[in-house]
Parts: C-alpha cells; sequence; structure tokens
C-alpha cells in the first residue's frame, strides 16, 4: 500500500506541475506556436487543480493519516476541473479546439481517472 501511496504521491507532484504549465499556457504566456490569447477561466481553473494535486501530494508523500482520502478528493477534483476544460473547448462558440488541446484534455482525464480508480482500490482493500 505504501508504494502505490508513495507512487500516486510521485505522480500527483507531476500533474501539478503540468497544471502550472497549463496555467501559464492559458495565461498566454508561451513560446512562438504555444501562444493563445488569455483564457481567464481557464487560467483558474488550471491553478486550482494545481493546487489540488499539490495538497494530494503532500499528504501522501508526508504519511498523513488524511493521505488516502486526499489522493480520492484532490484526483477528483482536478477531474472535474479537466472534464469542465473538455465541455467549454466543445461547448462554448469561438473556442477553437486545437490537436494539441484535445490531446492534452484527454490524456490528463485518463491518467487522473486512473489514479482516482487505484485510490479508490486501495480505500477498499485496507478496510
Amino acid at each position: 500500500m505504501d508504494t502505490i501511496r508513495r507512487a500516486l504521491g510521485r505522480l500527483s507532484l507531476l500533474y501539478a506541475l503540468i497544471f502550472l504549465v497549463a496555467a501559464l499556457l492559458h495565461a498566454g504566456a508561451g513560446p512562438g506556436p504555444l501562444r493563445r490569447p488569455p483564457v481567464p477561466p481557464a487560467v483558474v481553473t488550471e491553478a486550482l487543480c494545481c493546487a489540488a494535486m499539490l495538497v494530494g501530494a503532500y499528504g501522501a508523500l508526508r504519511p498523513r493519516p488524511w493521505a488516502w482520502d486526499g489522493l480520492i478528493y484532490t484526483h477528483a477534483a482536478a477531474l472535474g476541473g479537466v472534464l469542465l476544460g473538455v465541455l467549454a473547448t466543445a461547448l462554448v462558440p469561438g473556442v477553437q479546439a486545437g490537436t494539441l488541446l484535445v490531446v492534452y484534455h484527454g490524456t490528463v482525464a485518463a491518467l487522473l481517472a486512473a489514479g482516482l480508480g487505484a485510490a479508490f482500490y486501495v480505500s477498499r482493500v485496507r478496510r
């Protein structure tokens, strides 16, 4: 169980970094071809997902009593943020879904869903 907890904690740190980079890209900062007009709601959502992943990583890497619950809640919150981005990309008029944006949302959603599934599995096994 500790191995899975540590792995999910390290992955949460990686996801936090990915969300931070995505927040910066949504803020309009980025190299040439990645530069897009700023999208403030996406910046806020990505920053909140980054913060959630940092909290989950802290709980998992510094074995806290709430580590498993924290991993479940933070993965679920970040997955909700990513799915909100998918929904916004699909439904908001004027938003152009480039290939990179679709690949990013799909990949991160799949990874977060897998992490959420692993955290749920371990929480059931521990009982």
